[in-house]
């Protein structure tokens, strides 16, 4: 009887850890950021909040730095068949696969926090709409700094259009080619992740990247000379999941995440320190051993955001569907 009893306390045990174990989710999110970015210790934090708020019955794992081998590029095609189950998004890589996205928000239109608190808003709104269409839920935003982007040049310096136009330029988003495109300047996309090798071996001269995360891709160690273009806000990452795993995920789980999410969103759309950051940057890299010259001529950032605006209507009619009227959407937020 004894031996009975114990045999039945055993298999009661055995099925209450396997149905505790069947209730348990893991869940990976795939950041292609790379480790040392604030973002990324951001989203770190978004996941704790989360497994904080779960405990044992769920898990929310980043794989940073693209550790997980899903290029950024074709987040609309993995992520909606479940390759992970949460990703970082940003619109502007995306214009492969869903144009209207990567022409709602390009870098350089808009260049005040003032302006860009105006426009997040509404942008948020398209994203929602956007990513739904391809299957993708927007679960939550990461805001990104108002960035001072500069034109790092590995042998000479550079702070002329002019002397741009004799240079091959490394840039990360279409709009950014097609806009030095209209100035006579040969850009490329290179990903962040092969910038480094590409300056170092010659592929280009010249990269064009925020000052604020250069020495997060030591840019330093390739790049000896560098000049302020011009300031670039930006439309805000995007925490997505799949619209078909977002429907079916338990109502605590989800309740967690948006808080988290939330909060995230609440830690990083704050910008007043971040002229204070990009001088604290510059520094660095000077110590670091870069030559920072001076910044591009007022002429040649005022043509620069005139080709700017031209390649934005360009875009947005070259996409088509929705495109001209979600850039429409946010001149209106602007006010323009």
């Amino acid at each position: 009887m004894n031996s009975f009893i114990r045999n039945l306390s055993l298999g009661v045990l055995c099925a209450a850890t396997a149905f505790s174990t069947a209730q348990a989710e893991d869940w990976r999110f795939n950041n292609f950021l790379p480790e040392t970015r604030p973002e990324s210790a951001e989203i770190n934090q978004f996941a704790q909040d989360v497994n904080d708020a779960t405990g044992e019955d769920f898990t929310l794992k980043v794989f940073g730095g693209g550790s997980l081998g899903l290029k950024n590029t074709d987040t609309l095609r993995f992520l909606p068949k479940g390759a992970v189950e949460m990703s970082l998004m940003w619109a502007n890589y995306l214009g492969r696969d869903a144009p209207a996205l990567s022409s709602v928000f390009i870098q350089g239109s808009i260049g005040t926090v003032e302006e860009l608190e105006k426009a997040l808003p509404v942008v948020r709104e398209i994203y929602e709409e956007e990513f739904s269409k391809w299957g993708v839920s927007s679960v939550g935003y990461v805001a990104i700094p108002m960035l001072s982007v500069s034109v790092f040049c590995r042998d000479e310096p550079v702070n002329t259009l002019e002397d741009l136009k004799t240079k091959k330029l490394r840039v990360w988003a279409r709009d950014q080619v097609e806009t030095f495109t209209r100035l006579g300047v040969a850009a490329q996309i290179i990903p962040q992740e092969e910038m480094y090798v590409a300056m170092k071996t010659g592929v280009v001269d010249c990269a064009l990247y925020p000052a604020l995360y250069a020495h997060t891709v030591s840019l330093q160690e390739v790049a000896k000379h560098a000049s302020f273009l011009y300031p670039m806000a930006s439309g805000p990452y995007v925490l997505g999941v799949a619209n078909d795993r977002w429907a079916e995920t338990d109502d605590g789980v989800k309740q967690a995440i948006t808080k988290a999410a939330n909060d995230l969103w609440d830690r990083t759309n704050q910008y007043d320190d971040d002229y204070d950051r990009e001088l604290a940057a510059r520094d660095n890299m000077v110590e670091a051993g870069v030559a920072w010259g001076d910044d591009f001529p007022e002429e040649d950032r005022a043509l620069f955001l005139e080709a700017v605006a031209e390649t934005w209507g360009i875009l947005a009619e070259e996409a088509g569907g929705d495109a001209p009227a979600y850039r429409q959407r946010v001149l209106s937020a602007l006010g323009r």
